[in-house]
């Protein structure tokens, strides 16, 4: 390995990988330096294993929903071992293959930066010639009142080995909402607890259609509550170990990681929990989820050699160029710079990243910059019913000084979705500027919308005008036939 290279990315996930592959293509060397396992917290603890998990119950779901189906159903010893394909048993092999074919070198360790330019690992000095760059995304949040029962984090949730028999989830969000769905569909018993309503950063209707959707599925979605003491009975794990020294051994970093929850999934007997909320009532579970939000993976990383505070997320111009650091060494990328905390996002902004530090590295200005990240990210919630939004909300974007309007919309009435399921529940809400003529925003709920949030993305990043829109005609039948009935409610 050398002492020296153009570019040190410290985090291994997909961003980091993005942004050191874009700096090689620009002429540059690259190196990556990493603690846990290459392909980060997406591939095995996150967007892969979350997804292998919910795909089958949404395919029972929708064959259910068809006159004419009869008997699917799920068998969860199989979808566990279908989501252990996805995570490669936790092993890194093929990603850090793909990286020497890259021509990225690989440094395993904690990385911490040291000075201007400078990052340490195992004891060994590393410097960028042209760019550090931060990569090493976030880490679930555990509450106070839940820190005493060593709860589960999305880590343990996706990489569990046994169903649990009763779980409750601490949280309303896009965690919480899709593995209440995807453990539910294997047989757990399962409590959602939210203090608001379940997804708030979304129009009402989404939430209030994915809790009815949980409800149909048999969980206890309980609104407007919170939890105030948790307590776990006593138990010990097998041979003698203690429940917290199995808890602290699962994420060695090795290359070869034993899965989150291999053991707390039902092989170790820790105990039943019982959460007793504000309003009086109990809640008694063999497991407990803490899915109220994320903090940044920057505590430990030397940011306070660079004039930033430890823990804290990092602000960055359009290039990811962290703002507050002179000399414009230091970039940030993905979850750390807190402006979408969603996987494809965090690639985005590391081609943007990647291309920039290879231009200014070459004496030219960068021609790419983030044009996205604060007011066109797209995102899929895998639920039952599906979610998927694009673009501003009518709320963000009055707050953002625009005049709009909104339009709304059954997606049921398409004839394509009354093919797709009998009985289709679903709607639409798309945000227009009026001033512009563009839509600035769309939201969908209902059975397999995430594949069509795409061509919604295209029209809020293109600004293609409603007039433009109205000539872009939508296959029959089909559920995307949904846009030319908003465009006739507007009144084109």
């Amino acid at each position: 390995m050398a002492s020296e290279y153009d570019v040190i990315v410290i985090g291994a996930g997909p961003t980091g990988e993005n942004v050191a592959e874009r700096a090689v293509r620009g002429g540059l060397s690259a190196a990556i330096v990493e603690g846990e396992l290459v392909g980060g917290e997406c591939s095995y603890w996150a967007c892969m294993p979350s997804k292998a998990l919910l795909r089958p119950a949404a395919a029972v779901a929708e064959a259910g929903a068809l006159r004419g189906v009869v008997g699917a159903r799920l068998n969860p010893a199989e979808v566990l071992a279908r989501r252990d394909s996805f995570t490669h048993g936790w092993k890194d092999d093929g990603q850090v293959e793909w990286l020497a074919g890259a021509k990225i070198d690989l440094l395993r360790g904690h990385g911490r930066i040291v000075g201007e330019r400078l990052v340490e690992v195992g004891g060994s000095v590393l410097r960028a010639r042209q760019a550090v760059v931060i990569a090493t995304g976030t880490r679930a949040v555990v509450p106070d009142t839940l820190a005493g029962v060593n709860p589960w984090t999305s880590r343990e949730a996706t990489s569990a080995h046994a169903v649990p028999g009763r779980l409750a989830i601490v949280g309303g969000g896009v965690v919480g909402c899709e593995l209440a769905a995807a453990w539910s569909a294997l047989c757990a018993e399962v409590t959602l607890i939210s203090r608001g309503r379940l997804l708030d950063r979304l129009p009402d209707f989404a939430g209030d259609l994915v809790a009815s959707g949980l409800r149909d599925a048999g969980v206890d979605v309980r609104l407007g509550v919170g939890v105030t003491e948790a307590k776990r009975a006593g138990a010990s794990a097998p041979g003698g170990a203690s429940e917290a020294g199995l808890a602290d051994s699962t994420h060695a970093g090795s290359g070869d990681a034993d899965p989150a929850g291999a053991g707390l999934g039902g092989a170790l007997d820790r105990g039943s929990v019982t959460l007793t909320l504000d309003d009086g009532t109990s809640v008694e579970v063999d497991e407990v989820l803490a899915a109220v939000g994320r903090s940044p993976q920057t505590e430990d990383i030397g940011l306070e050699s660079a004039g930033l505070s430890p823990g804290s997320w990092l602000d960055v111009d359009d290039t990811m160029r962290v703002t507050a650091v002179e000399g414009g060494w230091l970039y940030a990328a993905g979850d750390v710079n807190h402006l979408a905390l969603l996987t494809h996002m965090g690639k985005y902004q590391a081609r943007v990243c990647g291309d920039a530090i290879a231009a200014r590295a070459a004496g030219r200005q960068p021609s790419v910059r983030d044009v996205s990240s604060k007011t066109c990210v797209p995102q899929v919630i895998f639920t039952i019913p599906e979610v998927a939004a694009v673009g501003l909300t009518a709320a963000q974007a009055e707050q953002a000084g625009r005049r709009v309007r909104t339009v709304e919309y059954e997606i049921g009435n398409v004839a394509g979705a009354s093919l797709f399921a009998d009985g289709y529940t679903g709607h639409a809400q798309m945000v227009v500027d009026e001033d512009r003529r563009t839509v600035v925003g769309l939201t969908l709920a209902g059975p397999g919308v995430g594949e069509m949030i795409h061509a919604a993305t295209i029209a809020v990043v293109g600004e293609v005008t409603l007039d433009r829109l109205w000539h872009a005609v939508p296959s029959y039948p089909t559920i995307s036939e949904v846009w030319l009935r908003l465009l006739e409610t507007y009144g084109l």
